[in-house]
């Protein structure tokens, strides 16, 4: 077999996490290190090494074991749940990739403002909840840090505030933004970040921008399926080149802008219909559209749903966000869905 990449965690959807590993199995063979393969994952699959990522020191074992008889070129995850067994993997072959110290930190919610504070970097606090939440899609490329996209995010109710869309356009005014460049900037100094892609979330107060999370690694939601869209850049298969310790090419080919949009149950209960009208395929300018959940499953109410609850998203492409966002609505016509709200307890 060539040179290889490790993927530790396939994810647990495939209507999220098969587009990045598509994307990366195109240029690399892909090892899945997991317990077992999820079988969407298989097609994209060159091998598997059976381990619990949750078992660090097994993990570890395991991965050195199979890379004494072959060759390893990279490390991979998207899943924040192993990236410090990933930190380790790297570390252990030599490889590129993130320290287990700087890993540690952006797992860690507490630690990560407590180091973005030493570093005079101002994180988004209790008082931080008014104001557009965007993130930067960077790619760190040597000493380099290159903006690919800016994802605009709108939040659903409270208290879960879960995404109802994510935009990206090419054209965003906000990537000229010096305050919000320097921040992105400093954010990656500050933890030491290298040859990597990283996802920084920031709420754009009347105090500048806020630091909400750093997530150094592929994001979910699409959100690179929406920049490929948008601006051309693969970062799917930019962060297998860093990982693998060369420098993609992240310049940008086409200037569009792409939008995701979910829907979430508007009860909590049992979903009892779920239909997706085939005319959807036809809209003009959709990408696709996907039903995630089956009548008969429990969900609960976007209020305080989580990203499990969504029963279905639809994605855009066009000229402008605004051109996407008439295509989003027409695109929601399509989609019919009821649910029998849970039985409340009788008062005594």
């Amino acid at each position: 077999m060539p040179q290889c990449v490790l993927l530790l965690g396939a994810g647990r959807r495939a209507a999220y996490d098969a587009y990045p590993l598509a994307r990366i199995a195109a240029a690399h063979p892909v090892v899945l290190v997991d317990t077992a393969p999820p079988a969407w994952a298989c097609p994209y699959l060159a091998g598997h090494i059976t381990a619990d990522p949750g078992q660090e020191a097994a993990i570890v074992e395991a991965v050195a074991r199979y890379a004494s008889r072959h060759q390893v070129r990279g490390v991979l995850t998207w899943a924040g749940e192993h990236l410090t067994d990933a930190a380790r993997i790297a570390d252990r072959l030599a490889l590129p990739g993130l320290s287990y110290e700087t890993a540690a930190a952006c797992t860690d919610p507490a630690a990560l403002r407590t180091l973005l504070a030493r570093h005079k970097i101002a994180p988004a606090g209790r008082e931080d909840t008014e104001g557009p939440l965007v993130s930067a899609e960077t790619v760190v490329l040597d000493d380099e840090v290159r903006i690919a996209a800016l994802t605009r995010t709108t939040p659903g109710p409270s208290p879960a505030r879960q995404p109802l869309r994510h935009s990206v356009h090419a054209h965003d005014g906000l990537l000229h933004n010096p305050f919000l460049r320097h921040t992105v900037e400093r954010t990656v100094r500050a933890l030491g970040l290298a040859h990597t892609v990283v996802h920084i979330g920031l709420r754009l107060t009347a105090r500048g921008p806020r630091v909400t999370d750093v997530v150094p690694h592929l994001p979910g939601d699409l959100i690179p399926l929406l920049v490929e869209l948008a601006t051309g850049v693969d970062l799917a298969r930019a962060a297998a080149a860093l990982a693998t310790g060369r420098l993609p090419d992240v310049a940008p080919t086409r200037q569009r802008a792409a939008a995701i949009q979910f829907a979430y149950p508007a009860a909590t209960g049992r979903l009892t219909h779920l239909d997706m009208d085939p005319a959807a395929a036809y809209e003009p300018s959709a990408e696709r559209m996907v039903l995630t959940r089956h009548p008969g499953d429990r969900v609960t109410a976007a209020s305080h749903a989580a990203q499990a609850d969504r029963l279905a998203h639809w994605v855009a492409e066009g000229e402008t966000p605004t051109d996407c966002a008439h295509t989003l609505r027409r695109m929601a016509r399509h989609l019919s869905a009821a649910v029998a709200p849970a039985a409340r307890p009788h008062a005594a």
